[in-house]
């Protein structure tokens, strides 16, 4: 048998094909990457323009840090095919560093936010994804399609009433097109329609360059002049970790989201300080930063069928280009258009097959629980960080309290009078939860002078649970009776040694 190198297994988990050199021979696969650069790019200018108003700085700095962003991460990301560029979450994040201290102070804390996040790669953050469970993923991804729908309800309130037929064509060209035809994507055909059919009749609706100024040149290096003293760490450093642990949060859910989408491995780690290099070349350009976007990503990837990084870079490219070189044609493109593509990744987003009265009647409620509360308080703080972070503690709590109850005591007696000896078997794992009320479970006065603990179908995980033994062994030598623990394993007994009599006094 030829053994298989763990080098070259490890590398083959991670290749995802398409590759680029792949789309790159095949006219059909690089037509569509090419076209959903496109769609992506259509899609991020509004966007970018709104998240800088979020952030109170100019729209012309959301517009250059999502080109910058969407071509870094196109060669330094670990997942292809997933869209990085100025976010909202960011935007909330650091926006109260420009309204209070200033754009040098901003560009600051964008470029400390990016070291931060390659220092937390390094130190192996990324690894932490295994500890989210699916019901905190599910809400995670749910709670992001309700707020990518209320997004788009800002544009559709006190707006000419052309606006809601040209969402409801939109939104019907983007369910029809797929059924005939899927080499040129559906938001793109969205797009380019009503925009003929807005331009062709005259009609005044919206459009992307009510939004805000395009920029009319190319982005240049920036360094912040700030000083390099402890006053000015002590001032952006907290907004810098919140921006780090939200960017590399969001990126690394809608990556793994992705990798479930196209059944395919990423490389969370290197996506990590990805994000992290990216959001300093962001900000050495004046950038806001960012990072993944999921609803830009479902274009892509759902939408648009993209697999590859090059989707990833024409994104970039195509924004810079439509900026500056099709300014004029980019700012008479309806928003109807936008919020129907929008409306519809929402619809793609969103896990219906778990509100299901079928699923959620087989589904454990705790389950269901955790991804309610997910959801709730990501959709009210508009927090990703938070509410997933409140999803994983719910469903540390509610595993704690259902594994509580899988600990068991059993009694028995054997022997009469001064020889009887009461037999205790303790079933289960043990720890900080389920021994918390082991002290409860022994007839103390009760008992014999004898008294064995059967551990052998039980295992002792914490400290907790070496208190707890030893309480009941002292409160059985109070009352004159030995006490025996037996079928410890070698790594609990060795744990129990170790701790036993030095967790300080038995109450």
């Amino acid at each position: 048998m030829t053994a298989v190198s763990p080098t070259r297994d490890n590398a083959s988990r991670y290749r995802i094909e398409p590759t680029v050199m792949q789309a790159l021979r095949n006219p059909r696969l690089l037509t569509r990457e090419v076209l959903a650069g496109l769609v992506v790019a259509l899609a991020l200018i509004p966007e970018a323009i709104a998240f800088s108003i979020i952030a109170g700085v100019d729209p012309r700095v959301g517009l250059f840090s999502s080109f910058v962003m969407a071509v870094a991460i196109a060669f330094l990301g670990g997942r292809p095919a997933m869209i990085t560029a100025a976010t909202g979450a960011i935007a909330l994040v650091i926006a109260p560093v420009a309204r209070e201290y200033g754009m040098d102070y901003f560009i600051a804390t964008v470029l400390l936010g990016g070291v931060i996040q390659i220092i937390l790669a390094l130190l192996g953050v990324a690894k932490l994804m295994r500890f989210i469970p699916r019901s905190v993923m599910v809400g995670f991804v749910n709670a992001l399609a309700i707020l990518i729908f209320t997004a788009q309800l800002p544009q559709l309130y006190e707006v000419p009433w052309l606006v809601y037929p040209l969402v409801a064509v939109g939104l019907a060209i983007l369910f029809l097109m797929p059924r005939i035809t899927k080499v040129i994507p559906a938001p793109l055909v969205t797009i380019v329609l009503l925009t003929a059919a807005v331009v062709v009749f005259g009609w005044s609706v919206p459009n992307v360059g009510d939004q805000g100024e395009l920029p009319q040149s190319l982005p240049e290096l920036f360094i912040p002049n700030v000083p390099l003293t402890l006053e000015t760490l002590g001032i952006i450093a907290p907004y810098a970790l919140a921006m780090a642990a939200v960017g590399l949060l969001e990126s690394l859910m809608t990556a793994k989201l992705v990798d479930d989408i196209t059944d395919t491995h990423s490389r969370k780690t290197r996506e990590a300080w990805g994000q992290g290099a990216a959001n300093i070349l962001s900000g050495a350009f004046g950038g806001m930063g960012g990072c993944a976007m999921i609803g830009q990503t479902m274009i892509n990837v759902k939408a648009s069928g993209a697999r590859t990084r090059i989707s990833t870079f024409l994104a970039g490219v195509f924004l810079l280009i439509l900026v500056l070189a099709l300014g004029d044609v980019v700012a008479i493109i309806p928003m109807a258009a936008l919020v129907a593509v929008m409306i519809l990744v929402s619809i793609a987003t969103f896990d219906w097959h778990s509100i299901r009265l079928s699923t959620l009647k087989r589904m454990p409620k705790s389950e269901t629980a955790v991804m309610l509360i997910t959801v709730v308080a990501t959709v009210w703080t508009h927090n990703l960080a938070i509410g997933v972070a409140l999803g994983v503690l719910a469903a540390m709590v509610m595993f704690a309290r259902r594994v509580a109850h899988f600990a068991t005591v059993t009694r028995s007696l054997t022997g009469e009078g001064d020889g009887a000896t009461a037999h205790y078997e303790v079933v289960g794992e043990l720890f900080f939860a389920s021994s918390n009320d082991l002290t409860t479970q022994f007839e103390y006065t009760d008992d014999p002078s004898v008294v064995v603990i059967d551990m052998t179908r039980s295992h002792i995980w914490d400290a907790s649970t070496v208190a707890a033994l030893d309480a009941v062994v002292t409160k059985y030598e109070r009352l004159g009776k030995a006490v025996s623990i037996l079928g410890l394993n070698d790594t609990a007994a060795a744990f129990h040694r170790r701790l036993s009599g030095n967790l300080g006094a038995d109450h």
